[in-house]
């Protein structure tokens, strides 16, 4: 029978739209449960009378886990298959929610790194599945798939403040609520590991021929690798301190939490927009230069801005973060030649960038503790904002990772 040819228009068979249902749903459950603790933190640092470090490290753990976890990721998706594995990360991800919601202080650790291992699976091979399942529409369904992620983590971020103080759950519930969406994920999923084995070993022979060059032998891999965890340690320093900094300012729990999920509303947009812009221009350079000129607005007005127009600083810090983590997932497929190579430079981003992005909600609580303000810690945005320029205008420019051993690019 001779093999369907990819469409450039959106006629796909059933079972794509089935794959990609799965995928949205997926999507859905790898930032709610982490936007949903930023503006519960000081319930549940009062609760279980911890310090700022520590409840910084609550947003930091799941880093951890990307960082030790994305490293194996596509070689465990060879062996059991991309389906297969993400159907059990979904259970590892369920089981660590129920555990954080339990309310004591060792399962909330276990219960959260677990929750970071899930994630890490997702974040690691959904691009991959992207450029392998759907090739010529890349741009398309990384937004979609963006979009679905952004929405969920907006919900999380300004229903869960109304949960934990205006409901008889409690900051417990507030972050146990996300483990209904995680099921439903995985019930969505299980038509994608019932499919016959020869369509699994096809996707594993599709992502088994290495590239002679080494992944981290190159320049263009590291500057994709910085952006990527320069974004994301932008993205969860702010979902962690942004309410709190807005709660000292005199904003109420609620009014801050919405804050932050406003900062997810305007993400929204770019999160569809950015990755097809992306995906029909030669050069991104000057998608990364708007990025940095949005960040700059956004967190210099939370520092030196009025406060009447905090509204204002978060749309912009949203429209960076959007466009910046639009790009960063479209630099994994743009810069690649196959599947396998956007899995390998996905692992070594997700490993080495969400560990430098694990430094920055552990950074700001020690900043603040130390100085006993918000002025150091709120520095911090712009001085990575800039290193995130520098990065993301070597990763923008036009071609790919080598496929030879001889060349660096």
């Amino acid at each position: 029978m001779e093999k369907e040819r990819p469409s450039k228009h959106l006629h796909f068979p059933k079972s794509q739209w089935i794959l990609l249902a799965g995928i949205l749903f997926l999507a859905a459950t790898i930032r709610s449960p982490l936007t949903s603790v930023g503006p519960i933190i000081g319930n549940i640092r009062d609760q279980l009378q911890i310090s700022n470090s520590l409840a910084g490290f609550l947003t930091t753990i799941p880093l951890l886990a990307f960082a030790i976890v994305s490293p194996f990721t596509p070689r465990i998706a060879k062996r059991f298959g991309m389906s297969r594995t993400l159907f059990y990360a979904m259970i590892i991800l369920l089981l660590g929610i129920i555990m954080r919601s339990v309310g004591n202080s060792p399962l909330l650790l276990i219960g959260t790194f677990l929750i970071g291992v899930g994630i890490a699976f997702a974040n690691v091979l959904l691009p991959s599945l992207l450029k392998l399942s759907f090739p010529l529409h890349i741009g398309l369904m990384t937004g979609l798939y963006s979009v679905s992620m952004s929405i969920s983590a907006t919900l999380a971020s300004g229903i869960a403040s109304p949960i934990a103080n205006e409901t008889v759950y409690g900051w417990q519930g507030a972050l146990g609520i996300w483990g209904v969406i995680t099921l439903l994920a995985i019930i969505v999923w299980i038509p994608q590991i019932r499919k016959k084995k020869e369509v699994i070993k096809s996707v594993q022979n599709n992502m088994k021929t290495k590239p002679a060059l080494p992944i981290w032998r190159s320049p263009l891999a590291w500057s994709i690798t910085v952006f990527m965890g320069l974004q994301s340690f932008l993205f969860y320093t702010t979902a962690s301190w942004i309410p709190i900094v807005l709660q000292t300012n005199g904003m109420t729990a609620d009014a801050a939490g919405w804050m932050l999920a406003l900062v997810q509303l305007a993400q929204l947009p770019m999160m569809f927009i950015i990755p097809v812009v992306a995906d029909k221009v030669r050069d991104q350079r000057v998608l990364v230069a708007a990025v940095f000129a949005c960040y700059l607005i956004g967190y210099g007005g939370v520092q030196f801005g009025s406060e009447s127009l905090t509204a204002l600083w978060m749309i912009f810090i949203g429209l960076g973060g959007g466009s910046a983590f639009g790009l960063a997932m479209m630099f994994f497929t743009l810069r690649t030649h196959t599947p396998d190579q956007a899995a390998s430079i996905s692992g070594m981003a997700q490993s080495i960038g969400y560990l430098l992005a694990a430094i920055g909600p552990v950074l700001f609580g020690i900043l603040h503790d130390y100085t006993g303000s918000w002025t150091a810690p709120l520095y911090t945005f712009i001085v990575v904002a800039t290193i995130l320029f520098i990065s993301g205008m070597y990763a923008g420019k036009k071609r790919l990772i080598s496929l030879d051993s001889n060349q660096h690019a």
